[in-house]
């Protein structure tokens, strides 16, 4: 039984329709690329899997329970959590109090509240900026503080929204490697990303959207030898005359 299942999901806003009878599933402790043009549809996706709002029509089944329409606090008690494109840290607090706050998700206890987000932070690479105050932080590293406050509430699955956006290449590598790390633990793994190195590097699959459908469901090398793909993103006339 795969870990996820996504069911003909579908999402309109106003007369747009975001997403359109979207079908994927993932398997327990695989990397999943969820890629496609900007305005494709994969951030709606993502928000209807962790419950930011309801699909129209369709379904989220996660271990054979049907979650459509759950509320992201009870979406996160079940073990999905999902990362932001724009980071939305708790600007005052320090790096180490942000993390504590996920650990809450699984616990009260303050002693065990402190050593988990203390974990987490040598996990990631962070410790040295326990005690910077968020809104002190580069992009890059509130990108870590984020993705650390999601694992510390300990997810199943981790849906990553372009967590690699605006990093500098060595930065990027650097964020290859936490996540290969996160993967080897166990955690499955739903990405969202516009750095195609970084898809071609992790991913095992990919799911490619355009104008909120599916187009392919494959290994990311198929996905960039795919005609329709490459029409997608890079338009109909470069990849004729590319053919030709």
């Amino acid at each position: 039984m795969p870990l996820l299942e996504v069911k003909k999901i579908s999402k309109s806003f106003g007369g747009l329709k975001a997403v359109s009878g979207l079908e994927f599933h993932i398997e327990k402790g695989e990397v999943l690329g969820l890629i496609g043009p900007n305005g494709a549809g994969k951030t709606t996706a993502f928000n209807m899997i962790a419950g930011y709002f309801p699909p129209d029509s369709g379904k989220v089944i996660f271990k054979g329970r049907d979650i459509t329409g759950m509320k992201p606090w009870e979406v996160c008690k079940l073990g999905i959590v999902r990362t932001f494109q724009l980071s939305k840290p708790f600007a005052d607090l320090t790096v180490l109090d942000n993390i504590k706050v996920g650990a809450f998700a699984r616990t009260t206890d303050i002693k065990q509240v402190s050593a988990k987000a203390e974990s987490m932070l040598e996990f990631m690479g962070i410790t040295k900026l326990r005690q910077t105050e968020a809104h002190s932080l580069t992009a890059t590293d509130r990108k870590k503080m984020e993705l650390g406050r999601a694992l510390v509430t300990e997810p199943e699955l981790l849906l990553m929204d372009e967590v690699v956006a605006g990093a500098t290449p060595s930065e990027a590598r650097e964020m290859m490697e936490i996540i290969k790390r996160i993967q080897a633990k166990g955690v499955t793994i739903l990405i969202v990303e516009h750095v195609m190195k970084v898809i071609m590097g992790l991913s095992n699959r990919v799911v490619v959207l355009n104008y909120g459908e599916k187009l392919v469901d494959c290994s990311p090398e198929e996905a960039a030898c795919n005609a329709d793909v490459l029409t997608a993103y890079l338009g109909e006339k470069y990849v004729q005359s590319a053919t030709s």
